[in-house]
C-alpha cells in the first residue's frame, strides 16, 4: 500500500500551492489529479491578478508560493490597474498564455522534491476516530496518509449547462469527480451547490480588430514575483487586448433565449457569483444599463482563440452566436465553442478552522472552490495556507494563522470561516478594513518573515529585505532633517503647479504634497551627491515605500491604531469547546452562530454575522470572570 505524509486532491491553483509548500517543508506529498498534463489549467479566463486579486498573488509570492512565478513566465500582457487612484488599490494583472501557464506549472510541480504525481481520482476519504488515515481512488488504489487536502475546484459532481442541454463534467472535455462528496457527507459535513460560468471562445482571424479600442499593457511591465529577475522580464512577447460593448440590439437577442436559459428555468439550482454575473444576469438585473463593456483577450501566442471577458453565459448556443454577431467588431465572428455554466458541490466554510483544517475531522483540509470561493488567486491563497498547516501539524510545530490585519489572505479566510457563504466569494479591496497598510507593494515586508520561517524563501532574500528596512528607517530620519531652500525647490514646485515656499522646509514636509516626487526632491538637494542620497535614489523599492508612507502617514497611523485596538480583542481567546448554552443573556441568533462557527477569539466572534455588540460584551464579562 502506498503511504505519504500528505495527499493533495486536485492539480489546480490551490492544489499546486498546497503540494509545493508542503513538499518544500520536508513532507512526502502525493498530488492526485485526473490529468497530469492539466496542472494549473485555466478553466476560465487566462489571466492572473486584477483588483484585490493582485494583492493575493503578491502575498502568495512573499510566503514562498509559486503563482507569481508561473504568471511571470507565461504572461503576454502586464498592467497595473487603478493607477489613477491611491496605492491601496493598485493591482497587478497579467494576461497569460493558457498553454504555457500549464506547462510552467507542471515543470515546477514535477521538479519539486518529495512530490509524487498520481493520475487518478479520489472517490473516498477514510477516517478512523475522526482522524484522516487515507483515501481510496477510482482505480482501486488505497493510499495511507496523515493529512488530506481537498482542492477539487468545480469537479465535485460537476454538471455543465448550455441552454437546456446538460453534460456531466467539471470543465470542458473533462469528467466530474464522483464519490468524494458522498464520502464527506457520510462523515457529517454539510454540502451545498454553487455555479460559475465561462464565455464563448471566438476565432481570432474572424474579428474586425480595426474598429475596436486597443488596450495595451504597461511599458515597462512589472512582474508579480520578487524572485523574477527584472533584467530578464518579460519572458514572452507582449500583446494587446481590445474593448467593445453590447447594445440594446444585443440585449434584445439575448432575452429571446431566456425561456431556454438553465438559470431562469430552474435547471440550475446552484447560486452564481454576485460580482461576476453572466451576461443574461446582467441585462436582467441591470435593465437600465444600455450597454456592457466586453474585453477581447488572447488565449495565447500561438492560439487562434479569443476569450470574450464579460460575456459569461449559459444561454443556448444559437442565441449566443446570434447575439455575438451584433457586437461591434464581431459581425463576421466564428464561435469556436459556446459558453457554459458549471454547477458543483461545495462545503460551507464555517466547517473549517482558520488553518483550513476541518473542525469535524482531524488532518482533513479544504482549500479553494470547495470552500465557496471564486477565482484562481483566492484558491491559491487558501492552498498555500492549507499546505503549510498540514506540514506544520505533521511536524508537530505551531500552526499558522494569518490575521486580517496583516494580509488579504487573512481577510479571505476570516470572512469564509466567520461569515461562511452561500454564493461564490470573491476578494475585493473593500473587504479589507486595513487596506491602506495591506498594499501589494509591501507584501514582502508583511509576510516574507513567515516564508523564511517555513523554509519557503531563501535566507539571502530575507537578509536583503532586512537591509532595505534599515535603509528605509535611515531615509525617513534623513528626510525629517534635510531641508530645501526656496531657491532650490521653487522652480520645481512651479512646474508641478503647487505653491512655492517662502522659507526652507524639510524634504519630509515637501513630500507630503500629493504632486511632489521623492526622487526629484532628493536630486534638488545640495546634498544630492552624498552617498546616502545616491543609495536612496538607486533603490526604487526604498523610494516607493518611503514616499507612500510619508504621503499617507496620517491615514496609516490611524489604521495602525485601529489594528492595535482590534488585536487586543484577537488576544482574548475563547476555549474551543466553550459551552455557549451557559450564556443566557446573549441573543438566540448570537448563541446559534457562536456554536456553529466556534470562534477562536473575541475578535473573530465580533465579526460573525448575527453576533451583536451586546453579545460580545456578555461574552467578555463571562470570560474574564
Amino acid at each position: 500500500m502506498l503511504e505519504y505524509d500528505i495527499i493533495v486532491v486536485g492539480g489546480g491553483h490551490a492544489g499546486i500551492e498546497a503540494a509545493v509548500a508542503a513538499a518544500r517543508m520536508g513532507c512526502t506529498v502525493a498530488i492526485v489529479t485526473m490529468d497530469k498534463s492539466a496542472f494549473g489549467r485555466m478553466s476560465c479566463n487566462p489571466a492572473i491578478g486584477g483588483s484585490a486579486k493582485g494583492h493575493l498573488v503578491h502575498e502568495i509570492d512573499a510566503l514562498g508560493g509559486v503563482m507569481g512565478i508561473i504568471a511571470d513566465q507565461s504572461g503576454i500582457q502586464f498592467r497595473t490597474l487603478n493607477k489613477s487612484k491611491g496605492p491601496a488599490v493598485w493591482a497587478g494583472r497579467s494576461q497569460n498564455d493558457r498553454k504555457i501557464y500549464s506547462e510552467v506549472a507542471s515543470r515546477i510541480v514535477t521538479a519539486t522534491n518529495n512530490i509524487s504525481i498520481i493520475e487518478d481520482s479520489i472517490n473516498e476519504a477514510i477516517e478512523e476516530g475522526k482522524k484522516i488515515v487515507g483515501v481510496k481512488t477510482a482505480k482501486g488504489l488505497e493510499i495511507k496518509s496523515k493529512a488530506l487536502i481537498v482542492c477539487s475546484g468545480t469537479f465535485l459532481n460537476g454538471l455543465m449547462h448550455t441552454g437546456l442541454n446538460s453534460t456531466k463534467g467539471g470543465r470542458f472535455g473533462e469528467p466530474p469527480a464522483i464519490g468524494l462528496t458522498e464520502s464527506l457527507t457520510r462523515m457529517g459535513f454539510e454540502v451545498g451547490r454553487l455555479k460559475t460560468g465561462t464565455p464563448p471562445r471566438l476565432r481570432k482571424d474572424t474579428i474586425n480588430w480595426d474598429v475596436l479600442e486597443e488596450q495595451p499593457g504597461d511599458n515597462p511591465p512589472q512582474p508579480f514575483s520578487m524572485r523574477t529577475p527584472v533584467s530578464e522580464f518579460p519572458y514572452l512577447p507582449q500583446l494587446s487586448c481590445h474593448i467593445t460593448y453590447t447594445d440594446a440590439t444585443v440585449h434584445k437577442i439575448l432575452k429571446k433565449g431566456f425561456d431556454r436559459s438553465p438559470m431562469f428555468t430552474g435547471l440550475i439550482s446552484g447560486v452564481g457569483p454576485r460580482y461576476c454575473p453572466s451576461i443574461e444576469d446582467k441585462i436582467n438585473r441591470f435593465s437600465d444599463k444600455e450597454r456592457h463593456q466586453l474585453f477581447l483577450e488572447p488565449e495565447g501566442l500561438d492560439s487562434d482563440l479569443i476569450y470574450i471577458n464579460g460575456f459569461s453565459t449559459s444561454l443556448p448556443a444559437d442565441i449566443q452566436y446570434e447575439a455575438l454577431r451584433k457586437i461591434k467588431g464581431l459581425e463576421e465572428v466564428e464561435m469556436v465553442r459556446p459558453g457554459y455554466a458549471v454547477e458543483y458541490d461545495y462545503f460551507p466554510p464555517y466547517q473549517v478552522d482558520l488553518t483550513l483544517e476541518t473542525k469535524l475531522i482531524e488532518g482533513l483540509y479544504f482549500a479553494g472552490q470547495i470552500n465557496g470561493t471564486s477565482g484562481y488567486e483566492e484558491a491559491a491563497g487558501q492552498g498555500i495556507v492549507a499546505g503549510i498547516n498540514a506540514a506544520l501539524k505533521i511536524q508537530k510545530r505551531k500552526e499558522f494563522v494569518l490575521k486580517r490585519s496583516e494580509s488579504y489572505i487573512g481577510v479571505l479566510i476570516d470572512d469564509l470561516v466567520g461569515k461562511s457563504t452561500n454564493e461564490p466569494y470573491r476578494m475585493f479591496t473593500s473587504r479589507a478594513e486595513h487596506r491602506l497598510v495591506l498594499r501589494q507593494d509591501n507584501a514582502d515586508r508583511r509576510l516574507m518573515k513567515y516564508g523564511v520561517e517555513f523554509g519557503l524563501i531563501p535566507k539571502e532574500m530575507y537578509n536583503d529585505l532586512i537591509k532595505r528596512e534599515l535603509l528605509i528607517t535611515k531615509t525617513k530620519d534623513y528626510l525629517s532633517k534635510a531641508k530645501l531652500s526656496p531657491s532650490e525647490v521653487n522652480s520645481y514646485l512651479s512646474t508641478i503647479e503647487t505653491n512655492p515656499i517662502e522659507s526652507s522646509e524639510t524634504i519630509e514636509k515637501l513630500l507630503r504634497r500629493p504632486e511632489t516626487s521623492l526622487q526629484k526632491l532628493l536630486e534638488l538637494s545640495n546634498n544630492g551627491n552624498n552617498e546616502l542620497t545616491k543609495e536612496i535614489i538607486s533603490n526604487n523599492k526604498v523610494l516607493e515605500q518611503v514616499e507612500i508612507e510619508i504621503k499617507y502617514s496620517g491615514y496609516i497611523q490611524r489604521q495602525m491604531e485601529l489594528i492595535e485596538k482590534m488585536n487586543r480583542l484577537e488576544d482574548v481567546l475563547i476555549p474551543y469547546n466553550f459551552n455557549y448554552s451557559n450564556l443566557k443573556s446573549i441573543s438566540t441568533e448570537g448563541r446559534e452562530k457562536l456554536m456553529k462557527v466556534k470562534p477562536r477569539s473575541i475578535g473573530q466572534a465580533s465579526r460573525i454575522s448575527g453576533v451583536t455588540p451586546s453579545d460580545i460584551s456578555v461574552l467578555l464579562v463571562y470570560l474574564k470572570s
